[in-house]
């Protein structure tokens, strides 16, 4: 289950751009927290322990507990903004929750056993489509990530949604069609020996046709001439 955190945070008592320059500025992160059938709450939290959360991985599917002012909140975070220069945090929202709430939240996957994997062994090479899956689960549940086994695994499959082993409970927000997580594509080295082989074949059999179009020829010209 993925790891609960907890942010202390201020209220924010003006808003507009000019007050949340001034707060970055000081060090602070301008949000906001809503949902839940309650009015938004304009927040501030401090940079470096936001940043710092942010870099655990699993900032997105985690429940994150909001304290102002000794008063928690449960949170489930939905949007970070980031500088697009410096890549600072600039502004982020969140989502009040109940303890088991049903959320829909994404989630990164994870291989293992790659070393059972024939296509792996002889070269193949994993190509990710979907980096994270996006589950509805219970929200004191959320998993970390989701473990995909590549035993058995050779060039030329795929892995589908339906054969990825979700957690109790959880199931993929899609549900309309059953979509690739990942496939073994062939390394580039292994397509060129196939192309190369192919190519050889084809020249092979365009030389025989040629060496008989040859043969032919003198016994068209013979008849030619006794005639």
């Amino acid at each position: 289950m993925s790891e609960q955190l907890t942010l202390s945070a201020e209220a924010r008592d003006r808003a507009g751009k000019g007050a949340s320059r001034h707060l970055r500025r000081e060090g602070r992160v301008p949000a906001v927290v809503y949902g839940n059938n309650e009015e938004p709450t304009s927040i501030h939290i401090e940079e470096k322990a936001l940043v710092k959360v942010l870099r655990t991985g699993h900032f997105m599917n985690s429940v994150v507990m909001i304290d102002v002012g000794g008063k928690a909140t449960r949170t489930l975070p939905k949007d970070v903004q980031f500088h697009p220069v410096t890549d600072r945090p600039l502004h982020v929202d969140f989502l009040r929750i109940s303890e088991h709430a049903t959320v829909t939240v994404a989630v990164p996957v994870r291989f293992i056993n790659e070393e059972k994997s024939p296509g792996l062994k002889k070269g193949g090479v994993l190509n990710v489509v979907r980096h994270d899956l996006e589950l509805v689960v219970d929200a004191a549940e959320i998993p970390d990530d989701i473990v995909i086994d590549l035993s058995g695994y050779d060039v030329g499959d795929s892995i589908h949604i339906s054969a990825v082993t979700l957690p109790k409970g959880a199931k993929s927000a899609i549900e309309d069609r059953d979509f690739t997580v990942a496939t073994l594509v062939a390394p580039s080295s292994l397509k060129g020996e196939t192309t190369a082989t192919g190519g050889g074949e084809a020249a092979e059999g365009a030389e025989g046709e040629a060496e008989g179009e040859t043969a032919e020829a003198p016994a068209e010209g013979g008849e030619a001439s006794e005639g």
